[in-house]
């Protein structure tokens, strides 16, 4: 009988080894193959790596385009994209920064300016997502009404072909000119004035440059933007375009980058509700939302 037993406590203690020897085993192959429970799901105190946060630049003018991205700037960060905004001396820069790399996307044009330059300049883009218009008006510091412009007045325009043409199309509304048929490219200059019962005299230049002009001007045909930048009143225009304007300032990119996740995050962020809001608590009528 002690012999039995002996041999049953040595049976016994093998068939433990062999199941822990076992176990082990399974551990270490479970492990291996990545099948294992515990694999999925870190230990207690293990932290979760985050995301990689993805830096996007976006070069735009300073009024109300770097506003408008600045308000997006946080909930771009909680998705994982770190909001750069950056804004040069010259606007007329944006187009070829991001033609060269030097940004991702910009927010300073309309698609009428983007088609005006495309072709000279060979810019490759394409267009993501309207976010606002900004009506442009007539301003004037000598004038109440557009019925005191009188014979000979000097009006100001811009002078880059597109708001040229949106400037003049702007007069023929008031019924001051009237513009050449067939006129279909968002192009013309003074040249392309087919009636001018005021002999008005264009005078044009820079659209930076005609606040600083308007006291040497009967008035001025100004870009919301730039009237915003000036600190001028947008609500003493003495007449602009109506909300339905073809010019909505859009999001500009490399043709190719518009299905980057980073962008349609961009895209997203700025045609929400809460922009909405932030556009028309913050311009009134000087910027209107597109979207």
């Amino acid at each position: 009988m002690g012999i039995k037993k002996g041999l049953v406590v040595v049976f016994s203690l093998l068939v433990g080894v062999s199941v822990m020897l076992a176990g082990c085993g399974s551990g270490a192959s479970n492990q291996a193959s990545g099948g294992g429970a515990a694999q999925a799901s870190p230990s207690a105190g293990q932290t979760v790596e985050a995301p990689k946060e993805v830096t996007l630049k976006v070069g735009a003018a300073p009024v109300p385009h770097a506003e408008i991205l600045e308000f997006i700037k946080p909930k771009l960060k909680e998705e994982g994209v770190n909001l750069e905004v950056v804004i040069l001396d010259d606007e007329g820069q944006l187009n070829p920064a991001l033609k060269d790399n030097q940004i991702d996307a910009n927010f300073f044009q309309h698609v009428p300016y983007l088609d005006s330059v495309r072709g000279e300049k060979g810019f490759d883009f394409a267009v993501t997502t309207k976010v606002h218009v900004e009506p442009i008006g007539f301003y004037s510091d000598k004038l109440k009404s557009a019925g005191e412009i009188k014979e000979g007045a000097k009006i100001g325009i811009p002078n880059n072909p597109s708001n040229e043409f949106r400037a003049l199309t702007l007069l023929q509304e008031q019924g001051l000119i009237k513009l050449k048929d067939g006129l279909t490219t968002y192009e013309a200059t003074p040249k392309d004035i087919a009636e001018n019962p005021k002999k008005l005299e264009f005078i044009e230049a820079e659209a930076a440059t005609l606040p600083r002009a308007l006291p040497d001007l009967d008035g001025a045909v100004i870009n919301t933007n730039v009237v915003l930048e000036a600190k001028i009143d947008p609500n003493s225009a003495l007449f602009r375009e109506g909300a339905n304007s073809p010019y909505a300032n859009v999001i500009v990119v490399r043709k190719g980058d518009e299905n980057r996740e980073e962008i349609k995050k961009l895209d997203a962020a700025l045609t929400t509700p809460e922009v909405k809001k932030f556009i028309e608590d913050k311009y009134g009528v000087a910027v209107v939302p597109a979207f």
